[in-house]
């Protein structure tokens, strides 16, 4: 089991990425190739400007049974320990462990 803060700050980011979603896209389109090179950098000021966790690239994927950030798979939803686990259990449609 993850640190319940690790999630919490994790859930943290993903509020924080769905506020700031539009208010980047629009920075963003500022920044198009027609922009004059002084327009480019103000957008890139004002980009600079917002929260560093409003950036959906520092978002996690997390098991959605542990919280754990490593090992995820992304067809389930997650990590290889509870992959493995409900696997061998049968409790995941269409997979069966393979032993031989």
């Amino acid at each position: 089991m993850a640190k319940l803060a690790l999630v919490n700050k994790q859930k943290r980011r993903e509020q924080l990425v769905a506020k700031y979603a539009k208010k980047r896209e629009a920075i963003k389109a500022k920044m198009s190739v027609n922009a004059t090179p002084d327009e480019r950098i103000e957008a890139m000021k004002k980009l600079a400007k917002l929260p560093r966790n409003a950036n959906p690239t520092r978002l996690h994927n997390r098991c959605s049974v542990t919280g754990r950030a490593r090992g995820f798979s992304r067809l389930f939803g997650l990590c290889r320990q509870q992959l493995r686990e409900k696997a061998s259990k049968g409790e995941l449609p269409g997979v069966r462990k393979s032993s031989w």
